[in-house]
């Protein structure tokens, strides 16, 4: 009578007996096997695997065997297995040998060191009896690349510009010399300097140059220096590595430059970059290539840079708050944007246009002016330029019901408006000028000598060269104490401190 074979006792024995079974079973079951060492090398191929041989352009087992799995597999993710020790159970392998569904196991030793890879073929040429599992599988990879498309679009789409060169309204001849210098600027390539005051359209004027350029079709990409802490400017700009610094995100992130790749960066508020990171924009619009924040890679681009401000750069070279280097970088092509109290013959146009735009804005009724109303805002100074103006008029425009705005609607927003403060105190009671027959004037009487009257711009500049005089000698020359006695920033008071030194 034949005896029972006897089993192992100990679990060790049972599991090593049990790993074996297993193994011989997939050996002979599946499509085919093979076992990777360490160092990616194939040491074993089962019998099976053996007819995928000449699929692949090997004619022996011995011209397979010891190469690296992946110089001799397309596709095979073993080596992955092999680095993370994680398994991959199911998955469809493609290459020239056909469509196969495979699954691959790590391998370790006694002490739980990864030692190598198993993998195995689990069904040869799959299409035919997964096909429903294959098709859904293929239209979701379909919608997905679909969806990807269409959020790239869309992330274009919201980065192109948003104004035109129409749109900087305007007939006086300021006006006019700056659409035309806009419009020559735009078919170059060339860097753009916008210079002007807060509020006089700097950021409307660099989307218009964008859209009037080759680059119209590519993103737009905008950044306010000032509103950028100085400790993320360097990330704001040339973007993260993975995993550069401790709370980085993973995939990293990329920075404005990259994001304006083939189309336009618009620097907003230049003048308050720190000057330790002045060096290195400076290399990036010379070099055309930027290196991401914790990484070693450069990275080229292709970027057409429009900067903007309202500060005195070439004043604060001399003070050494700006490099001098950087400054002529920018100042290729410069547009200097006129102030509203420059161009007042504007003043009506701007104002229809901004209470179209509110009226749109906030589903009221479009409201007019009237020409009282017209003549009130032809007296304010207009510290704030046009964007002042809008404030003014959308205050107006929704604190009452009535359809035509007169000044005395005006009034109440207008008294709050920073003027006097600022230096720039509300003028003599003057008619805003319209585009009209201007009428005949009284000769003057007999012996009597004209009135001497000087043009607006001369009479503005001589009152606030005046008042920062003033306030310059009422704090003992401390600029920053005279620009908060007169209510301004400090940048605009260094901009306005040639009419301070000219006297009157």
């Amino acid at each position: 009578m034949a005896q029972t074979p006897r089993l192992p006792q100990d679990a060790d024995s049972l599991l090593k007996l049990a790993a074996r079974s297993m193994f011989d079973l997939y050996a002979q079951t599946v499509q085919g096997m093979m076992v990777v060492d360490r160092e990616h090398r194939i040491v074993w191929i089962s019998e099976g695997y053996k007819r995928f041989l000449p699929a692949l352009g090997f004619e022996a087992e011995s011209e397979f065997v010891g190469h690296r799995v992946e110089e001799v597999v397309p596709n095979t993710l073993m080596a992955q297995v092999i680095e993370t020790g994680q398994p991959i159970m199911v998955d469809l392998l493609t290459n020239k040998a056909g469509t196969f569904l495979v699954s691959r196991v790590p391998l370790r030793d006694e002490a739980g060191e990864v030692i190598g890879a198993l993998g195995m073929v689990l069904m040869d040429h799959p299409e035919s009896t997964m096909q429903p599992l294959m098709g859904k599988f293929s239209r979701l990879q379909r919608e997905l690349e679909t969806t990807q498309r269409q959020l790239a679009a869309e992330q274009t789409r919201n980065r192109r510009s948003k104004y035109t060169i129409a749109g900087y309204i305007g007939a006086s001849p300021a006006a006019l010399e700056v659409k035309r210098q806009a419009r020559r600027v735009a078919g170059t390539e060339s860097t753009v300097l916008l210079l002007g005051e807060t509020g006089t359209g700097k950021e409307l004027l660099a989307h218009a140059i964008h859209a009037a350029s080759a680059r119209a079709a590519r993103p737009f990409v905008g950044v306010n220096i000032a509103a950028v802490p100085d400790t993320l400017l360097e990330a704001e700009f040339f973007g993260v590595a993975p995993g550069a610094y401790t709370g980085a995100e993973r995939k990293g992130r990329d920075g404005k430059f990259k994001l304006a790749d083939g189309g336009t960066l618009f620097l907003d508020e230049i003048g308050d970059m720190p000057l330790a990171l002045q060096a290195k924009l400076l290399r990036a619009l010379q070099e055309q290539e930027v290196e991401p924040l914790g990484s070693n890679q450069v990275i080229k681009i292709d970027v057409r840079v429009i900067a903007a401000t309202s500060r005195d750069l070439g004043a604060m070279v001399t003070q050494g708050l700006f490099r001098a280097d950087l400054y002529y970088r920018l100042n290729v092509l410069p547009i200097r944007l006129p102030a509203l109290r420059e161009r007042l013959t504007d003043l009506e146009a701007l104002a229809e246009s901004l209470l179209d735009d509110i009226a749109r804005r906030s589903g009221l009724a479009h409201k007019t002016l009237s020409t009282e109303a017209l003549d009130r805002l032809g007296q304010h100074a207009w510290p704030g330029n046009i964007r002042e103006l809008r404030n003014a008029l959308e205050q107006a425009a929704l604190m009452t019901d009535e359809m035509r705005l007169d000044a005395q609607h005006l009034e109440g927003a207008l008294q709050r408006m920073p003027a006097d403060a600022a230096g720039l105190p509300v003028l003599p009671a003057a008619p805003v000028v319209r585009a009209m027959p201007a009428p005949a004037l009284a000769p003057a009487a007999a012996g009597a000598a004209p009135p001497l009257i000087k043009p607006l711009p001369q009479a503005i500049a001589e009152l606030e060269g005046r008042a920062i005089r003033e306030a310059l000698a009422a704090t003992g020359g401390n600029k920053l104490a005279a620009a908060r006695l007169l209510g301004i920033a400090r940048a605009t008071l260094y901009e306005k401190l040639p009419l301070a030194e000219r006297g009157d």
